[in-house]
């Protein structure tokens, strides 16, 4: 078998020595050999097995799986979604609409791997080419019809979708994120478009017609399927958008819809689902059973008061959740929020301006400050704000016990950043921590 990670070698295995980010391959090719690869695919050096030099390994790797598994996989129908936010919902909420025809759908991005139920988490919301090719043959092994998977900026740079094409892409909105790795917004689109040129001939692109990007991504050799709320420009008309506490209503073209989603962006989310329902399924989607994915406003209810929890860790994404929110609160709206170190710090005051404006009170606090000191992220999200309604708390987890001590009846405690993980990461070390389970624990 084919193996990019020395580790995982076992004897008969061929060790493929990657050029990554951090590490190079090269580096462990005496490691692969003593665990008992028998074969070497290395751009430079004479080993002790049967070696291949190749001019690039990555290369000969996506070449090889192409040429390995095409076949074989060429009945899965594959649907890849990009764009800054929404992705991890519309692959959850297609997920339960194939299950809800009787069929199978794996599922491959930021909250795991998923057949038909979930196998296990993994280290990139995209992961690496080798891996995406197990994990497709694991999906038609396990019976699923479809692969539905997120599909990231990052990925894309790297060419970690190698020479996949698929039967549907879909772009949902892009805003501001990533932009220690992308120069400017111009590149992150680039990036983004690549997948938009791994469309099968008769293949659909669903393109948010809405955004300010969108012409990134309507490329005039696509079948282009567009959405939003622009009635004489668009396939799927969103209109009459109704949002309760407890439920949001609205029309897509004709017909009415309910769902216990929240919010105008779970609409723009949804109604991918209706449409890829519609071009796959073919039949009309259900969207009452539908639920969110764990950590997308996700609701606590308690002693009259409301707790959600949401992964929100873009500015744009941190307004739109609280403008949702603000839609339908009673009382005050207490926001616990902090910013990730070891990435982008110009979007850290943005998230504390916009947190601050829109919240009757906040408390910051650390998310996952990596390598970075965790007061110097925060003075970052307090620069030029009043502090009158701000508490600085560094420690997340009394962080998150003091919004529920000044959370009363009809207030709404709002824990922003983190959403479904189940670690903080401190340093280098990753330490267990879910903001649903400190909930629970201290209530």
């Amino acid at each position: 078998m084919l193996k990019t990670n020395s580790k995982l070698i076992t004897p008969g295995d061929t060790f493929v020595a990657l050029r990554g980010i951090n590490h190079d391959g090269h580096d462990y090719i005496k490691e692969a050999i003593e665990r008992g690869a028998t074969k070497i695919i290395a751009e430079h050096g004479l080993y002790e097995v049967d070696t291949f030099i190749v001019k690039n390994t990555h290369d000969y790797l996506v070449d090889e799986l192409d040429r390995l598994y095409h076949e074989e996989l060429k009945d899965l129908t594959l649907i890849g979604v990009t764009g800054t936010n929404g992705k991890t919902t519309v692959c959850s909420l297609f997920r339960q609409a194939v299950q809800q025809q009787g069929y199978s759908c794996a599922m491959i991005g930021t909250i795991g791997f998923y057949t038909n139920e979930f196998v296990r988490t993994l280290s990139n919301t995209t992961p690496d080419v080798l891996e995406i090719y197990e994990m497709l043959l694991e999906s038609k092994k396990s019976g699923c019809t479809y692969v539905i998977m997120e599909v990231s900026s990052h990925a894309l740079s790297y060419q970690r979708i190698g020479k996949l094409l698929f039967d549907v892409v879909v772009f949902t909105n892009l805003t501001e994120d990533h932009l220690d790795f992308h120069q400017n917004m111009n590149d992150y689109a680039l990036a983004k478009q690549q997948l938009f040129y791994h469309l099968k001939p008769q293949g659909k692109a669903i393109v948010n017609i809405d955004d300010a990007y969108k012409n990134y991504f309507l490329l005039s050799d696509n079948n282009n399927i567009t959405y939003g709320m622009h009635k004489d420009k668009v396939d799927y008309w969103i209109h009459d958008i109704q949002i309760k506490s407890d439920k949001t209503e609205f029309v897509v073209n004709k017909q009415m819809y309910t769902m216990t989603l929240l919010g105008y962006y779970n609409v723009y989310n949804m109604t991918v689902a209706i449409i890829l329902t519609e071009l796959l399924l073919h039949t009309s989607l259900d969207t009452t059973s539908l639920l969110p994915p764990e950590g997308r406003l996700e609701i606590i209810q308690n002693q009259e008061r409301m707790i959600i929890i949401d992964y929100a860790h873009t500015p744009d994404a941190v307004e739109k959740v609280l403008q949702t929110v603000r839609s339908f609160a009673i009382g005050k709206i207490i926001t616990i929020i902090g910013c990730g170190g070891n990435r982008e710090r110009k979007k850290r005051p943005l998230m504390g301006r916009i947190a601050n404006s829109l919240s009757d009170q906040c408390i910051f606090t650390s998310d996952n400050p990596r390598n970075e000191n965790p007061m110097q992220i925060l003075d970052d999200m307090t620069k030029d704000i009043s502090l009158e309604r701000v508490q600085i708390i560094e420690n997340r987890k009394e962080a998150i016990k003091k919004g529920l001590q000044i959370c009363k009846k009809n207030d709404i405690l709002l824990i922003l950043g983190k959403g479904h993980e189940n670690y903080q990461q401190i340093g280098n070390v990753k330490y267990e921590f879910n903001d649903k389970k400190i909930v629970e624990e201290l209530i």
